[in-house]
């Protein structure tokens, strides 16, 4: 199983969002075609097929866990 895939799986099982790193989240949707505009300390990633958009933020090194659902 890759990282990716570890980092998916953990997400979706919703139990552990105050625990995903920033940097992971962000690499994973890169790694799923999402474009990111950075603003300030908003991390704003888009993806053409996908209405709504994903912001992001870091809370120290991982993302801020209210901000994680979405992803899901």
């Amino acid at each position: 199983m890759t990282k990716n895939q570890k980092l998916i799986q953990k997400i979706l099982s919703g139990k552990s969002d105050a625990n995903i790193k920033f940097t992971d989240l962000y690499n994973l949707l890169l790694s799923l075609n999402f474009d990111v505009r950075i603003k300030g300390s908003h991390h704003i990633f888009r993806k053409e097929s996908i209405k709504e958009k994903i912001n992001l933020q870091k809370d120290g090194k991982n993302a801020k866990p209210y901000q994680v659902y979405p992803v899901e």
